[in-house]
């Protein structure tokens, strides 16, 4: 495999961390585990917006950063792609300001916003406010908010976790489409492993903020003696 992102964290304290894993290229890893593991602070290390203690992230072979040295690198640094559990949008913006909002300085940047919102399926509604938006269109407005910074990964937090059946079917679907039109690496945080098998390549189980298990889905569920079939029964 070939390496677009090393991770190996550690922490203390009120937050403790072990975790260490890799993603390949154009792979989809899931962080699975119970509320309160470090999923969603694994994410946050990634992006920029929290600091371990020790450790070290590596992007493409370029650090973001390395406790040994001091490195971290600003989150505006890391073009990274964040769809937050909460959505994050702006109440006051319209979808397809808030996609812009992604793009200062970009000289095209609402024209690239209409773009946006017809490569997640909500061409037209791009003047709507999010509260005229279903919690599955408002979820799609913050992926395309996401993609608009060219990132070079896509973190997803609990994407699967506040939306019906049908609206996670079509979620799947579309992450399917963006992984065939961008190939880049997606992490995405879940404690539903049925979602977590359906999208991911990979799929790596946090036990108290530890790496207990990483590897291919149908492997682990199908293995009675792993860590992950085990914490499923």
């Amino acid at each position: 495999m070939v390496e677009a992102l090393s991770l190996k964290i550690a922490q203390g304290g009120a937050i403790p961390l072990d975790v260490q894993f890799a993603v390949g290229a154009s792979q989809t890893l899931a962080l699975v585990g119970a509320s309160g593991a470090g999923k969603t602070t694994v994410l946050r290390s990634i992006a920029g917006l929290y600091r371990p203690a020790r450790g070290h992230i590596t992007v493409d072979g370029e650090p973001w950063f390395d406790s040994a040295t001091g490195l971290h690198l600003p989150p505006q640094h890391r073009r990274v792609g964040f769809v937050f559990q909460s959505y994050g949008l702006f109440p006051h913006l319209t979808a397809a300001a808030n996609i812009a909002e992604a793009m200062l300085g970009h000289p095209d940047r609402a024209d690239r916003a209409e773009i946006l919102l017809g490569r997640v399926h909500l061409s037209g509604l791009g003047q709507r406010f999010p509260r005229q938006l279903s919690g599955g269109e408002q979820q799609r407005v913050a992926l395309a908010r996401a993609l608009a910074r060219d990132p070079r990964l896509l973190l997803l937090d609990e994407p699967f976790s506040a939306v019906d059946q049908p609206t996670r079917r079509a979620l799947h679907a579309l992450l399917a489409e963006i992984r065939a039109e961008t190939p880049m690496p997606m992490i995405f945080v879940s404690h539903d492993v049925e979602d977590a098998a359906r999208s991911a390549d990979r799929l790596c189980l946090l036990i108290a903020g530890t790496t207990v298990e990483t590897g291919p889905p149908r492997t682990l569920l199908d293995d009675p003696a792993s860590q992950l079939a085990l914490w499923l029964t």
